[in-house]
């Protein structure tokens, strides 16, 4: 598969050649004042566990990193509205949350990167002072025209996970991604 809409060429020569993004790249830390880094996730009420799993790992990243969770009320699926209408109004949701963020639709059809790979692209994105926005969709997963429109769709895994998980594993895996490019001793090949 070729680099996305709007990918940058080094992210493309990620993509395309399978490269090792960090290999032969010294580990430096993160000198900007301030990166937004903002998930969005449609559905609440979600077990305690996953916020409080969040916030840890939330809590854990540097300070130029900023992450925040925004938490998106799922369309009701008990109105007579068809899936398709369903997604469209949450596609809606989304659009307003991530408006002027490069964004990063999760799917599990998506492309699957390494914890190199995410590290490279958030370096990368950091060096351009882009502002990014991962979305986790609701149960029904989301509506093309999200993924369509997104500059990248990626996958945590080719299973179907649930929200609530597949908020925590993002969460862990940007401070993952963060600690490699500051070479934090929490990533171990």
């Amino acid at each position: 598969m070729g680099a996305s809409r709007g990918t940058t060429s080094r992210e493309a020569a990620v993509s395309s050649r399978g490269l090792s993004p960090l290999r032969g790249r010294k580990a430096r830390a993160f000198t900007s004042d301030s990166m937004k880094l903002r998930i969005v996730a449609v559905g609440h009420r979600l077990p305690s566990w996953v916020g409080e799993a969040y916030a840890d790992y939330a809590r854990r990243m540097p300070r130029a990193l900023n992450l925040e969770l925004v938490e998106l009320k799922a369309e009701p699926r008990n109105r007579g509205k068809s899936t398709e209408q369903v997604l469209a109004a949450e596609a809606e949701r989304i659009a307003t949350a991530t408006r002027g963020f490069r964004v990063i639709a999760l799917d599990e059809r998506g492309r699957m990167w390494t914890t190199a790979e995410l590290a490279s692209a958030l370096g990368g994105w950091r060096d351009s002072a882009l502002e990014v926005a991962f979305v986790i969709g609701s149960a029904d997963g989301l509506a093309e025209s999200v993924k369509h429109d997104a500059n990248i769709v990626i996958a945590l895994s080719a299973l179907t996970l649930p929200h609530g998980l597949a908020r925590v594993m993002l969460a862990e895996q940007l401070y993952r991604a963060a600690s490699l490019l500051q070479g934090h001793p929490y990533h171990r090949e």
